[in-house]
């Protein structure tokens, strides 16, 4: 029977598509008022019967439009939309091949006629802002928010569900203005449903009070605002779900949202063993969660919005909780709350060969560890925000974290000269329990005067952090040769590592040219102070406790880094152009108290010009370039600067230096991007270049005979890098229920390093290029087919002898597949086939990793029957090849393998119109 209906399904589209009709229309769009182009209005096409669309457009700087498609309609319903303007309507007859509307004068908004509706276009355009009305765009009956963005114009989700629009990456999402659960999107795309959604707005990233004080923001990352339905702003919807499997493989899920007009309350809880982050709900590419890095990285590890999901690689157990708040009190006072509690066991063994190359000869490495951890942390956010009137805000975002974590390690490492003698050798067993508190607040007032763009703005920003640490270590560390040497260990560490910083900022803008060109005066003054202490006692077998303090393996210093930073700028914000200059002037004082070691104390001061310069010009809605140079100076770190020797490892010694000076860098970034809303075509290109001179490198001369690696700092110039990307996506449409498209992205890099091998001084250039290609076909409501291929290509080359310059290829290629015949069932797979030949022996070079899932959707489509395979082919591997400069090390380590899972998931939803709920869907759980 099931496959007498897929018969009939195919018959019916074959029949249906025999039926349509091609057409083309075109025309120019006018304003009335003066009789000029009017560029990036959107013009679509509807049903009659239905509303529902047929084909949309974007009109060009001249006006003029082309909009093609297939029907099997004789009569379309024509609309033209500009903001401002009223829309403009028309019935016409698509029996034509090709209609010229000729020139369409489009009136204002206040001298409207029955000619003239309320928009319903797919998409508009206004001056920072591109909205996608959300029925516009068919997805099926189940679609998260995910779902949905991949199938808006200029929307890229990659397989971890990092999202681009128009090729800049989406760094936040919120719900009708308002975060939810933080700024992660990742939580919020995968969990709410395109049901409840009514627009889509993408802008430029902003802070609140720079969104206040109407300052530009970040033109480098997007903000996606989900706009909910007026009638769905009161009511219960959520979902729930579990599944068990093979291997005693298990996962649950479940979340709850109650919206009561501008109240919110979400609730999610989730736990599983599949190294998941635990919020999926049946669907492929949710249950499976970051499966495909487990795969190329062997990562057990997720974070969200900094909250950590897993323990490190391995196989990873996770029970996670959450809950968020938002509201608004009074008139005045918008407020919204996040709190998350996650713990996670992870367990990995992994096996390293390292071959590291010297000047004048080889060693190499092998090793051996286990690793323990157990991890249980809590994160809560607030934010308030405050407008005692129309010219001043106060923004206040506390935020506090407590986590213990404790990790049981052994290890077991040999070193061998390049004859294959053994040269040393070592055994570590640890045992480490910690806890941290940590605080922070960021606080901003913020004052507008008159209209023509001036303000004032205090900022503060404070954090607290305090963690402790119990290590019991025993360890045994062999060195042969002439003068062999047996170091035995067995000790307790009590540590403690507190941190207060904190940073004032006062700016003020003065407008030169009202709203468009203005200076800025800005002053910073920071201080951030670290002690650490590290109390070593060895054991007395006499006494039969750990009671001999040991001063060569301890330490008690304090780091105090303080910057004082006045700048001054310009900027101009036009309608199309925009940049920023400013030019400050950095006195930095950094200081090492070293309470043990009281001659290793170091007090610098550093004096740095620093600058910033970011331009965009914007020739259209559709298309636009932009550019930035930094000039920025980074201390050294606190461990580079303490002079002591350090031989905590008695095979890796290390040495600080105190005379260190900071780094200076020059970066450079320009791009462009764009989409062709009549072609369906977009591409995007970048290029970005640093250089930094007083780069802090390590510097380590190992002992020919015993091959004790002794490493300490050194400052040097000529650090270098150079990167350029390409992405290219044309969207084909086959016909109304059919289309093909293509993606192809290619990125080169170039970076140069120098090092120092053995007290010689190098430099290495390593050259990179990854072309990958991607075809998707669409078949809507019937099939889908998404194939790519990737190849990295590498080549590290050296500029002294003793290196030979090598040559790394790592292919990629994969095809995700999705089945949605017969009716209510959903099949999919996700394909992927790795190889990397210059593995070394002993290694898997290749694998095929296929994740399969179907679905049956029941009880209304409001249940989820789901079989799901992890793994098919039980092939999973990370073998991983690592080439540095002067070493090669391949790795492998414990990666979840085949499983089957059996599950099931339930929504429940009764949103109703605003101040009403709707009873015939209520559900509890």
């Amino acid at each position: 029977m099931k496959k007498l209906s897929l018969v009939f399904a195919l018959l019916f589209a074959c029949f249906t598509f025999s039926q349509e009709k091609t057409f083309k229309i075109t025309g120019t769009l006018i304003a009335e008022d003066s009789n000029l182009p009017i560029e990036s209005a959107t013009v679509y096409l509807e049903r009659i019967k239905d509303s529902s669309i047929v084909s949309y457009t974007i009109s060009d700087k001249n006006g003029f439009f082309k909009i093609e498609g297939r029907t099997f309609d004789e009569r379309l319903n024509f609309f033209a939309s500009y903001v401002g303007y009223g829309v403009y309507k028309k019935e016409i007859d698509v029996t034509k091949d090709v209609i010229d509307l000729k020139t369409i004068s489009m009136q204002l908004d206040n001298q409207l006629n029955e000619v003239l509706i309320k928009s319903t276009a797919p998409i508009t355009i206004k001056k920072d802002t591109l909205e996608f009305n959300v029925k516009s765009f068919k997805t099926k009956k189940d679609a998260t928010v995910e779902d949905l963005l991949k199938q808006l114009p200029g929307v890229e989700v990659d397989e971890e569900g990092k999202i681009t629009v128009n090729g800049k990456e989406v760094n936040k999402i919120l719900v009708n203005g308002k975060p939810f659960f933080g700024d992660d999107p990742t939580i919020t795309t995968k969990n709410l449903t395109k049901d409840i959604i009514e627009k889509i707005q993408v802008v430029d990233t902003k802070t609140k009070s720079e969104a206040f004080s109407g300052e530009a923001g970040d033109k480098e990352n997007k903000t996606i605002n989900l706009t909910i339905k007026e009638e769905n702003n009161k009511g219960v919807f959520g979902r729930v779900a579990a599944g068990a499997g093979t291997d005693d493989r298990y996962e649950y899920a479940g979340m709850v949202n109650l919206f009561d007009n501008d109240r919110r309350i979400s609730v999610l809880a989730g736990g599983n063993n599949i190294n998941s982050p635990g919020f999926s709900f049946g669907e492929l590419s949710k249950m499976f969660g970051n499966a495909s890095s487990v795969y190329i990285n062997s990562n057990g590890s997720f974070r969200f919005d900094g909250r950590s999901f897993g323990g490190g690689q391995g196989i990873t157990t996770s029970r996670n909780a959450g809950l968020n708040y938002a509201d608004v009190i009074g008139e005045t006072v918008d407020i919204s709350a996040d709190y998350f509690n996650s713990s996670s066991n992870s367990e990995n063994e992994t096996i390293t060969e390292r071959e590291t190359i010297l000047a004048d000869s080889r060693f190499f490495t092998n090793s051996r560890s286990r690793s323990d951890n157990d991890t249980d942390s809590h994160s809560a956010n607030l934010e308030f925000e405050i407008e005692t009137d129309s010219t001043f805000q106060i923004n206040i975002e506390p935020s506090f974290g407590y986590s213990k974590t404790r990790t049981f390690y052994n290890s077991n490492e040999e070193t061998l000269d390049e004859d294959m003698v053994l040269t040393n050798q070592s055994s570590v067993n640890s045992d480490v329990e910690s806890y941290a508190r940590e605080f922070s607040a960021d606080i901003s007032a913020t004052k507008r005067f008159g209209s023509k763009g001036a303000f004032v703005r205090a900022e503060l920003e404070t954090n607290v952090s305090k963690q402790e640490s119990d290590d019991f270590l025993n360890s045994v560390a062999e060195i042969f040769g002439t003068e062999p040497e047996t170091i035995v260990r067995d000790q307790f560490t009590d540590g403690v590592n507190d941190s207060y910083g904190f940073s004032t900022q006062l700016t003020y803008r003065l407008p030169i040219i009202a709203k468009k060109f203005f200076l800025n005066f800005e002053y910073e003054f920071s201080r951030d102070k670290e002690k650490n202490r590290e109390s070593t006692f060895d054991f007395n077998d006499v006494s039969q406790e750990f009671g001999e303090f040991n001063t060569a393996l301890s330490t008690d210093f304090e780091y105090t880094d303080s910057r004082s930073i006045p700048t001054v700028g310009v900027t101009y914000s036009g309608e199309k152009f925009y940049t920023r200059l400013n030019i400050g002037y950095n006195i930095r004082t950094l200081e090492n108290n070293d309470l043990l070691r009281p001659q290793f104390n170091v007090e610098r001061q550093f004096k740095n010009l620093e600058a910033s310069y970011r331009v965009n010009y914007r020739f259209s809605p559709k298309a636009s370039i932009y550019g930035s140079y930094w000039l920025s100076n980074n201390p050294p770190a606190l461990r580079q600067l303490q002079a002591f020797t350090d031989v905590s490892n008695p095979l890796s010694i290390i040495i600080g230096n105190p005379n260190l000076e900071p780094s200076n860098r020059h970066s450079f970034y320009a791009g462009y991007n764009g989409f062709d809303w009549q072609k369906r075509t977009g591409f995007y290109a970048n290029v970005n270049a640093s250089f930094t001179n007083n780069q802090v490198v390590s510097k380590t001369v190992i002992d020919p005979e015993t091959l004790v690696r002794t490493t300490t700092y050194e400052n040097v110039d000529g650090n270098s890098s150079f990167g350029v990307s390409a992405t290219y996506s044309k969207e084909i449409k086959l016909d109304t229920l059919k289309s093909v498209k293509l993606n192809f992205r290619t990125r080169y890099n170039r970076s140069k390093n120098i090092n120092f091998n053995n007290d010689v001084q190098y430099a290495s250039t390593v050259n990179t290029i990854t072309p990958r290609l991607g075809i998707d076909f669409i078949w809507d409501k019937v099939m889908e087919l998404k194939p790519y291929y990737e190849i990295n290509i590498s080549n590290n080359a050296y500029d002294i002898e003793a290196f030979d310059d090598r040559n790394f290829t790592r292919h990629n290629a994969g095809l995700r597949t999705a089945t949605f015949l017969p009716k209510k069932f959903e099949w999919e797979n996700d394909i992927r086939f790795n190889y990397n030949p210059n593995v070394a022996q002993g290694f898997q070079k290749s694998a095929w990793f296929w994740n399969s899932t179907l679905t049956y959707s029941i009880l209304k489509d409001k249940g989820l029957i789901s079989l799901k395979v992890y793994d098919l082919l039980n092939q999973n591997t990370n073998a991983r090849r690592i080439a540095t400069q002067d070493y090669i090390q391949d790795s492998q380590s414990t990666v979840l393998r085949q499983y089957f899972m059996l599950g099931f998931s339930y929504k429940f939803n009764s949103l109703g119109s605003k101040g009403e709920t709707r009873d015939d869907d209520f559900f509890f759980f």
